[in-house]
């Protein structure tokens, strides 16, 4: 089993995302929207051959339903679509698991006329990083397939192939977005990826857990609120699905507070 967790720029048309997810068939595990993000995580789980069909199917609706000409919200925005990752549910078929990052990103730029990056490990042997991409594209980097400029309508698009992570979220009460970013910083390293967003009463700290056997949301919960005068952490959320193993790895007694449970793991989606 495959699964690819498309991010798109749309969280608030209600209408629209149930439209996008009727596209993405059977195979749609989750969906997590956020309208001040103004984007949606959806969570695409099947064999390889119907995983292919079903994010082309979503791709196409998506590219139908959605223009960043329309779009304003808190997070960065590259494209419609915006990121697309696939992950081999089981580590060994990690190749093919690149392979369907490269036969997507692909049809994406030849279908759509979208510049398209990779990352990822490359063909050439180098690993790349979402981050880098964001960071440079444009710029220092030139899109891998694709028109080498973003069009006005729907952007680019980042397709990879990566292991298995936890997007998970911290909601902070009584600090502004600057010591959001401090503790954001302090929080990042290899394993842990972390953004900082001012919405419209609370920060929001972001993270992608990128070893959460090693580095679970316990310990970087723990860590947040060790940074924050007083109790300060309103709630925590999971960003799509986590690997029971995770789940299990934590204390029962602290899911809740966690913003974890057994409904959102991978394995109980596929039951």
């Amino acid at each position: 089993m495959f699964e690819c967790v498309v991010n798109v720029c749309e969280g608030r048309r209600l209408d629209v995302l149930d439209e996008l997810g009727l596209a993405a068939g059977p195979a749609l595990r989750d969906r997590h929207s956020d309208a001040a993000h103004n984007r949606s995580v959806f969570t695409l789980i099947e064999h390889r051959t119907e995983l292919r069909r079903y994010v082309r199917s979503f791709i196409v609706a998506s590219m139908k339903l959605l223009d960043l000409r329309d779009h304003e919200g808190v997070h960065p925005c590259f494209g419609i679509v915006d990121v697309v990752p696939f992950v081999a549910l089981d580590a060994r078929k990690a190749e093919e698991a690149a392979t369907l990052r490269n036969e997507t990103a692909s049809w994406v730029a030849d279908t759509f006329g979208v510049p398209v990056f990779l990352y990822g490990r490359l063909r050439d042997g180098s690993k790349r990083s979402l981050p880098e991409v964001r960071r440079h594209a444009f710029r220092s980097l030139m899109p891998d397939m694709g028109p080498m400029k973003p069009s006005a309508e729907r952007g680019a698009s980042a397709v990879g192939a990566r292991p298995i992570l936890v997007a998970w979220n911290l909601w902070v009460r009584g600090i502004d977005l600057a010591e959001g970013r401090i503790i954001a910083k302090a929080l990042r390293r290899p394993e842990v990826r972390a953004l900082a967003f001012q919405l419209p009463d609370m920060v929001q700290i972001s993270f992608n857990l990128i070893d959460p056997m090693n580095v679970r949301p316990s310990m970087v919960y723990d860590k947040v609120a060790g940074l924050l005068d007083g109790d300060l952490i309103d709630h925590a959320e999971l960003v799509g699905l986590i690997p029971e193993a995770v789940l299990r790895a934590e204390d029962p007694k602290r899911w809740k507070q966690l913003g974890l449970a057994q409904s959102a793991t991978i394995e109980s989606r596929l039951a």
